[in-house]
């Protein structure tokens, strides 16, 4: 596995050992030995999510204001845009994104500690979207920062308005957010 580093120290691209032939493709998808190693000590996983979304859909900003959820997140069909934010104020890179393209062809990971909003839109026809948390999904501690905040800025490479939940479509612009310390 190569781990590349990004603009924001804390999160990481995964990139995955592929073993192909004629056959088909092989590869560990997930290794906590290695994960420990060369990404991140001392996570442990709690949850899986599996989620499959049509073109435009775009899913977030997304954090847990308490219990923190660290994701491992990857796509097994389709292509998506992910994202995250820091949302830690006492971070130098506090507000701050970095987004990469994750595809069933590149088969990229990318790991978002806690501490971040997570997102993603659908580029591809459909997208089966697929993460692991270190905590469990509580909802009243859900937050959801506005996708299209101007003072984040995020460049999503979409020329269309995303379909969003309610819950994304209502979400608080950094400013006004509930945000760790």
């Amino acid at each position: 596995m190569r781990v590349i580093a990004t603009s924001l120290p804390d999160v990481k691209i995964i990139e995955p050992k592929v073993f192909e032939d004629a056959r088909g493709f092989f590869f560990e998808s997930f290794n906590s030995r290695v994960f420990e190693q060369q990404v991140t000590a001392g996570v442990q996983f709690t949850q899986d999510n599996h989620s499959r979304s049509s073109k435009g859909v775009l899913r977030g900003m997304h954090y847990q204001i308490q219990h923190p959820q660290g994701k491992l997140v990857h796509v097994l069909s389709g292509e998506v845009f992910d994202v995250a934010v820091d949302m830690r104020r006492s971070s130098p890179t506090f507000g701050k994104w970095v987004g990469a393209l994750l595809s069933a062809e590149n088969k990229r990971h990318m790991w978002i500690p806690p501490g971040f909003a997570h997102g993603f839109v659908v580029l591809s026809d459909t997208a089966e979207f697929f993460y692991k948390t270190t905590d469990f999904w509580y909802p009243e501690h859900e937050r959801c920062l506005l996708w299209n905040d101007p003072d984040v800025a995020i460049d999503w490479p979409i020329d269309f308005e995303p379909t969003l939940a309610k819950k994304d479509a209502a979400a608080q612009r950094l400013r006004d957010a509930e945000v760790y310390e």
